[in-house]
């Protein structure tokens, strides 16, 4: 699969294209966002056949500093207390690039493409980023939906403090058994109460990913670009690109009230909500996460 340049940012996109039994180009595309931290194959690959098996065009890739995109070698991000103190007392805090230049990396790869318009979804820091691809390029947008994502705002409940320890935890060495070991955390901590954790096939998961790319220094700066951005509720209310937000209610890093938030503050928004999800895309879910998604887009 290729990397291309975006013309308008000027980063190298990995990127893979699943075209629609057929092979036709100009099936309508799907756009897949992935979040903080994580290379476009945390999209599962079955997800990915069910929507390709329902004749869409599917577009996958990893954002800026992680996976096999390009890296931000030598910039620097402001720690993250010290970017909350800051935001707290009203000045910016110097960031390396912003979320709004990540959803112009996903427009960039739209515009190399040749594709004048998708349907765009998004997960967790995908989904700000997807949401910000409708506040400044609507035009482009056929369609948005928004998964375990949020308005930003400040006064919604937090993380539980177990997942966002697991998620930001320093890598204490770089051998595999270490890093697979962190993934292993990762996933338990901020997985799907209502679905089986299957240890096996998680390890699988995260070996093949590792061996794909190790990359933690992205994952601040991602981070940092996240708290930059703020809150989107004002930004938000401007949208009118049809919506879908999908919330799991039992999501220990991004609380249901953050998808409850999303949805009130788009027009016309559909807030789709599922019992026993976590921050994750377990594969019993995924017929029903593409059935809405599927449903939403035709719509």
């Amino acid at each position: 699969m290729p990397t291309i340049t975006t013309p308008n940012t000027n980063i190298e996109i990995f990127y893979e294209d699943h075209l629609p039994h057929g092979g036709n180009p100009e099936a309508e595309v799907i756009l897949l966002v992935m979040g903080l931290g994580a290379q476009l194959t945390l999209w599962p690959d079955e997800f990915v056949d069910a929507l390709v098996s329902e004749g869409f065009r599917v577009i996958r890739y990893d954002n800026r500093d992680i996976g096999l995109s390009q890296k931000m070698e030598g910039a620097r991000a402001p720690t993250l207390a010290v970017q909350v103190l800051r935001k707290k007392i009203g000045f910016p805090a110097k960031v390396p690039y912003t979320l709004k230049d990540m959803a112009d990396d996903g427009i960039g790869l739209l515009d190399a493409l040749g594709i004048a318009r998708a349907h765009v979804v998004g997960a967790s820091m995908g989904g700000m980023i997807v949401q910000l691809m409708a506040i400044h390029h609507p035009e482009r947008l056929a369609s948005l939906t928004s998964i375990m994502s949020t308005t930003g705002n400040g006064k919604l409940p937090q993380a539980e403090k177990h997942a966002m320890e697991a998620l930001i935890a320093p890598l204490k060495a770089m051998d595999e058994e270490t890093i697979v070991a962190h993934g292993l955390n990762v996933a338990r901590n901020i997985g799907s109460p209502g679905f089986p954790f299957d240890p096996e096939q998680q390890r699988e998961r995260v070996l093949k990913n590792i061996r794909r790319s190790v990359y933690p220094a992205g994952l601040p700066r991602q981070l940092a670009a996240i708290i930059d951005d703020g809150c989107r509720r004002s930004r938000l209310a401007n949208v009118r690109v049809p919506t879908l937000v999908l919330h799991g209610e039992d999501d220990p890093l991004v609380k249901l009230e953050a998808g409850e938030d999303t949805a009130k503050h788009i027009s016309g928004a559909r807030l789709v909500t599922i019992p026993g999800w976590g921050h994750d895309i377990p594969l019993p879910l995924i017929p029903r996460v593409t059935q809405e998604i599927v449903t939403h887009v035709r719509g």
